[in-house]
């Protein structure tokens, strides 16, 4: 069988690997329009199950993907100058985008897979494969040439964001609030690398507006923001992308949903598939687990059932979590509108956002606040997962 997966962000690089593994003698090919190393973003964050999934699936670039993974053990909550607010039992892991992606195409490339970089595909029928995925993200072309079939449904959000880094290395996930006379602002921040952290800033656009970033020179409104939040940046500075900002870096999250993931042999998978608001930092791992799906159900059933199956069960575990996504960023929506002159109460709101937090959660969520207790509660997490990666090490394949 010859596919050809067209992007070469992680859904079409894992999908390969993945295609190569199921059957070796199989004809994989993928073409991505930038060069290598070029990508949009700093780093992808994850949890303890992706690393299962990348385990039981390739145990090579899953030890790789976790070696040159950061882990980060807790999660806090900035107001202002007020107490950090600590998220207990929160932890996750980081790796930089560009790594990954490194990681992704030197495993396809020992595999057999061909890797076509700086190429444009204009169609489907460009290629002579037997599957064309399209995993060319959030702009798809491919989507975009079959919209209507696909029932595709672009909803853009209300706040305005901007996608940043740090030279701070944060050692937890980060949300920091700081008030103006415009409304909040705030960040989410996660690290990249020893040197460096993603910082996604986010605001409503009534107080985008209100502090002049909607007129201001791109780098003026970065260091207008520097000060802003000196504090929980404790004297680093701001990082533009390497590409720099562009004359219009204050983007609108844009949900997408469809109504099929698939037409004939083309199927959707990733951020061309569905969406999911950064608040809950998913998208990467969404699309992985899209390849994975997509994987098991044409080596298992074969293609036209397996097309079948993926566009019908895949699709479906997709819809309640953009639904909770939705919900997270509806909180970040209407934030104004919300009291934060009781941290450890707004916190919990925050966490709380998805609405999955059982009644009891808040009593625990306020003894987290105890150093001491804090302490015994991060030891048990720590021991549960030394467990798990022992448990996935002796429970991956050889």
């Amino acid at each position: 069988m010859r596919t050809v997966c067209v992007g070469g962000g992680p859904a079409g690089l894992y999908y390969a690997i993945l295609a190569k593994l199921r059957r070796e003698s199989d004809d994989v090919l993928v073409v991505e329009r930038n060069e290598p190393g070029v990508t949009f973003g700093w780093s992808v964050t994850f949890g303890e199950d992706f690393l299962d999934d990348l385990h039981r699936n390739d145990p090579v670039s899953a030890r790789a993907i976790h070696e040159a993974s950061l882990l980060w053990g807790d999660q806090v909550v900035l107001v202002g100058d007020a107490r950090p607010v600590h998220l207990g039992g929160k932890y996750g892991y980081s790796i930089d985008r560009t790594r990954m992606l490194e990681v992704l195409a030197r495993r396809a490339e020992q595999l057999g897979v061909e890797l076509r970089f700086g190429a444009h595909a204009g169609s489907e029928s460009d290629f002579d494969a037997d599957l064309v995925l399209a995993a060319d993200g959030v702009g798809s072309r491919l989507r975009a040439r079959h919209a209507e079939h696909f029932g595709t449904t672009i909803t853009p959000g209300r706040n305005r964001y901007v996608w940043l880094g740090t030279s701070r290395s944060f050692e937890a996930f980060t949300f920091a609030f700081e008030r103006t006379e415009a409304g909040l602002v705030w960040f989410y921040a996660y690290p990249s690398s020893d040197e460096a952290s993603t910082c996604i800033v986010e605001c409503s656009p009534e107080t985008w507006s209100g502090l002049g970033l909607d007129t201001m020179e791109p780098g003026a409104g970065v260091g207008m923001l520097e000060g802003l939040f000196a504090r929980a940046l404790d004297g680093h500075r701001l990082l533009e992308p390497a590409g720099g900002l562009g004359a219009d870096p204050w983007l609108h999250f844009r949900e997408i949903r469809n109504a099929t993931w698939r037409r004939d042999n083309l199927v959707l998978v990733g951020d061309s598939a569905h969406t999911t608001h950064f608040g809950i930092g998913a998208g990467t791992v969404l699309a992985v687990q899209d390849s994975i799906a997509l994987a098991d159900a044409v080596y298992g059933a074969g293609l036209a059932a397996g097309l079948d199956t993926y566009d019908r069960v895949r699709r479906a575990e997709l819809d309640p979590i953009q639904d909770m996504a939705r919900r997270s960023m509806q909180f970040f929506e209407t934030i104004d509108s919300r009291p934060v002159d009781d941290p450890v109460r707004f916190a919990y709101a925050l966490l709380n956002r998805r609405g999955d937090q059982p009644a009891w959660q808040y009593r625990v969520h306020q003894a987290t606040q105890i150093d001491g207790l804090r302490q015994v509660r991060r030891t048990i997490t720590n021991a549960r997962r030394t467990a798990r990666a022992v448990k996935r090490s002796r429970n991956a394949p050889a």
